[in-house]
């Protein structure tokens, strides 16, 4: 069996324990299959940390020094796999979440094992979490644990179109816009009420309006109700709201304009609540690294290394928004996360392996950070 074989078998292991984010069983059988590849490549077991009853799994070799971020829940409820079942077609690996991002981890792991095989695990930090898809919302904290004593992050989540890697995400923020107004009969005397309907969609056309286009922070109202029956004036009005932002300062702004929306009917009130969020992951964060990711590529002879900026948040945000250089899109070369046919490119999990592992290698422990020492991953600390 070569190196991809081997992976793509390690790969079908993790798809086929189906681990959908709010199933915290299934989510707990998978940190199990997890930790034993983690195990099985590596020579060391993790240690489990239960969360909210959320399990996620984590590695220390040595001293701090480079942080290896993944998460192994999905999106795909417990069944999915009745109608997207596990199979390897024509150089293509098929099945819920393997792309986003079980492959990746099984990348991690394999570049472990050759560090591990070359003397240099030392300074590796391995975190995977299980709750990823939720917006982190019981790992966080472990998360920032391990970005303070990290000089390095590299983020396994999937690659961008390509195989480019992703050097800046947008910061994320939720909200809910919650309307109050007045029940009456819609019939005897609807003029007695205060329609929060009608108060929601002026708020709405108000919240629209901070949108700034695809290159700026998008601002869009998703899921609205209201209303208890067909002849009442509704006394209460809700809209969800998806903020995606490429500054601090951009969340700033959106975060002030909403807390500023003021009503336009007589009687209505309205508030804002905040829901989870994610800092930008702006591109300074990642400058260096990427930098040093072509290096080693070329030293590999892979291909050139392309970058991208997605909207899409992860848990790098999290690490790059506390400050530590973060590289993100390490793991999978494919298509397809979150969609039916969602695939990877099985002869590329090797070379990404080899790749990340000469990042370890030339990272490893003791190295300043790059947020705080500009030029600290100079050519000299390259392989």
């Amino acid at each position: 069996m070569n190196a991809a074989e081997a992976m793509a078998d390690d790969l079908g292991r993790l798809v086929h324990c189906e681990s959908p984010s709010a199933d915290l069983v299934a989510v707990a059988r998978s940190a199990d299959v997890v930790a034993e590849l983690g195990a099985r490549l590596t020579g060391a077991e993790p240690e489990r940390i239960v969360v909210d009853g959320c399990t996620h799994l984590r590695w220390r070799f040595g001293r701090p020094g480079v942080l290896l971020l993944g998460h192994h829940d999905t999106v795909w409820p417990v069944g999915s796999l009745a109608e997207h079942p596990w199979r390897v077609v024509d150089g293509r690996a098929y099945g819920p979440g393997c792309f986003d991002m079980k492959a990746g981890l099984v990348q991690l792991f394999h570049a472990l094992a050759s560090c591990g095989a070359r003397g240099s695990l030392d300074g590796a930090t391995v975190l995977v979490t299980g709750d990823e898809e939720l917006g982190a919302p019981t790992s966080r904290p472990l998360i920032l644990e391990e970005a303070a004593r990290a000089h390095a992050a590299f983020v396994l989540e999937a690659s961008a179109d390509g195989g480019a890697l992703k050097t800046a995400r947008k910061g994320a923020s939720w909200y809910e816009l919650r309307v109050h107004g007045r029940a009456a009969h819609a019939g005897l005397e609807p003029w007695n009420g205060v329609n929060a309907v009608v108060e929601l969609a002026h708020q709405v056309l108000a919240v629209a309006a901070l949108d700034r286009g695809p290159d700026g922070a998008t601002v869009t109202p998703t899921v609205a109700g209201a209303g208890t029956t067909a002849n009442t004036v509704p006394a209460t009005a809700t809209a969800h709201i998806d903020a995606r932002v490429p500054t601090a300062a951009e969340q700033r702004r959106v975060d002030e304009a909403l807390d500023t929306l003021t009503p336009v009917l007589a009687g209505a009130r309205v508030e804002v609540a905040r829901g989870p969020r994610h800092p930008p992951f702006e591109p300074a964060a990642s400058a260096e690294l990427y930098e040093l990711a072509r290096s080693v590529a070329a030293g590999l002879g892979l291909p050139p290394l392309a970058s991208a900026h997605v909207g899409g948040a992860s848990d790098g945000n999290i690490v790059a928004g506390a400050g530590t250089p973060t590289l993100d899109g390490l793991g999978a070369v494919g298509a397809g996360a979150h969609a039916p046919g969602e695939y990877v490119e099985v002869a590329e999990m090797p070379r990404r392996a080899a790749l990340l592992a000469g990042l370890v290698a030339a990272v490893g422990p003791g190295v300043p950070s790059v947020a705080t020492k500009p030029g600290a991953l100079d050519r000299a600390d390259r392989p």
